[in-house]
């Protein structure tokens, strides 16, 4: 075994926990992830503790939480509570660029989703950004994909959206406007393929991160007939004034165009969302293949995860942003077949610790002999026996001090949701009720007092004091926010809105 393993972290964009064929999912086929499954350990509650795109990949580059990124929500990151305005000051180095440090050769390729600079430097010697937006025109020409199809493929040029179309299309069935080995994923696959064959005196740190099945679900062919809707399971649709309790369920269903889904459509957009996880599938295929020849195959840790999930229509729900297990809950799994201890032995192992993605951080500078936990648990040391796993999870959304923010609580089976819009309360048990239909409020006043003072104690660190009114966590009087709609056409072209 080398000094220093190489370390790959995979990761996709509103991949839901539960599409996973070997830990479950028998409506999906995934032979290549089911791969990373048999070569290791899949965490079953793995979290994303803002479940987002911009502060989740804040929180795996950085090991920190919310309240020290300052990115709460889909925004520009702010810091509060007089903690320093410079990100590094707040955080310390990127991972990336620990591993630099720590003598790796890093490679980034794929969604970054950086703000506000598009092309934030993060620390890798090769950094690839291939973005789903782009606002500008000089964003545009930043994008690497962008500009591979501009120059090898100009027949594609007039295409305005690459990845599908959003908009009012957001949540309808797509097809690639481009074939299989021309797509941003096949693209993104390539890359690090390259990589893979190319790092040989050192050992590498890579991310790769793809954006699909991120809408639009626009799988290319065939992978866009994969799925007969007629087979595929209906959503699973809880009482109303349970699943509506977050204002911005039905805030962003009208925002994203989705309010009116019924059974069908979301049987069919499902079609193409399992489509576009098959597709990717495949990619990762032939990543793991590129893996596999190299002599230090066995000596490559590899962390497969998500960003986040998506509602497909359960608890009348779409997108993500809210607390409901197919929002929060994640894909995790790691694999170093030539690791120490239980990782050696841990083929197909599962495991029910709480992890999440703060962990991350960890478990590369772990694997990399300097660990460094930030606000992360020592997941490896869990695993070699020398820690024991972590008791409570806690979870925040929203800037604090606004109608937007919002907690959950992970404590055994129990799960807690606090919503500062209306101060409204859920407490659920995922042992009895797994599908979260059911409020154990008024059957468990104890556990509602624990958890309140929890949520209070954890308001209590810089950045989160905002949230706290006295000796309660603030509220305001509930108030439904004004319905707009989205309107994501081609910005860098200068197309903003219909007509």
């Amino acid at each position: 075994m080398m000094s220093k393993p190489n370390i790959l972290y995979i990761m996709c964009d509103q991949f839901r926990y539960d599409c996973i064929a070997s830990l479950g999912n028998k409506e999906v086929r995934t032979p290549n992830i089911d791969r990373l499954v048999r070569r290791g350990i899949a965490f079953e509650n793995a979290y994303s503790t803002c479940p987002v795109c911009v502060p989740a990949r804040y929180t795996l580059r950085t090991g920190c939480e919310p309240a020290v990124t300052g990115c709460y929500q889909n925004e520009a990151p702010e810091a509060m509570d007089g903690l320093p305005d410079n990100m590094k000051e707040r955080c310390g180095d990127y991972l990336a660029s620990v591993m630099r440090k720590e003598g790796y050769y890093t490679f980034g390729i794929g969604k970054f989703h950086t703000s506000p600079d598009f092309k934030e430097d993060l620390g890798y010697d090769l950094q690839m950004n291939t973005e789903e937006l782009w606002d500008c025109v000089q964003d545009r020409k930043n994008d690497a994909y962008y500009s591979f199809i501009r120059q090898e493929h100009p027949e594609y040029n007039h295409i305005e959206q690459l990845h599908g179309e959003r908009t009012n299309m957001y949540y309808v069935p797509q097809v690639s406007p481009l074939p299989s080995g021309l797509t941003v994923e096949s693209f993104v696959a390539d890359r690090v393929v390259e990589q893979l064959h190319m790092v040989k005196d050192k050992p590498y740190f890579g991310f790769v991160s793809f954006i699909g099945p991120h809408p639009p679900c626009a799988p290319p062919v065939p992978f866009n007939r994969m799925y007969n809707p007629d087979s595929l399971s209906n959503p699973l649709r809880g009482n109303k004034e349970i699943d509506f309790m977050d204002e911005q369920i039905p805030w962003m269903n009208h925002v994203i165009w989705a309010e009116e889904m019924n059974d069908f459509a979301a049987r069919n957009i499902k079609s193409r969302y399992y489509g576009e996880i098959t597709y990717i599938d495949t990619c990762i295929g032939r990543i793991l293949d590129a893996v596999e020849t190299r002599e230090d195959r066995d000596d490559t840790l590899i962390c497969f995860f998500s960003d986040h999930g998506d509602h497909l229509g359960d608890h009348h729900a779409w997108q993500k942003e809210s607390y409901f297990e197919q929002a929060c809950h994640i894909p995790f799994l790691l694999s170093w077949p030539g690791g120490p201890g239980v990782l050696h032995k841990a083929a197909g192992r599962r495991d029910n610790q709480l992890v999440c993605l703060t962990d991350l951080f960890g478990i590369a500078t772990y694997a990399a002999g300097n660990l460094q936990i930030r606000d992360g648990h020592p997941i490896m040391e869990v695993l070699a026996g020398k820690e024991n796993a972590r008791e409570i999870l806690f979870a925040c959304y929203g800037r604090p001090g606004t109608p937007q923010f919002k907690t959950m609580i992970r404590w055994g089976d129990w799960k807690y949701i606090y919503m500062a819009n209306g101060g409204r309360e859920q407490l659920f048990h995922l042992g009895e009720d797994p599908d979260e239909r059911i409020l154990y409020n008024a059957g468990q006043p104890h556990i509602i007092e624990k958890m309140q003072k929890w949520n209070f104690d954890f308001c209590g660190r810089k950045g989160l004091l905002s949230a706290r009114e006295g000796a309660a966590v603030k509220h305001f009087p509930y108030k439904e926010r004004p319905r707009l709609r989205i309107r994501q056409f081609d910005l860098s072209g200068g197309v903003h809105d219909f007509g």
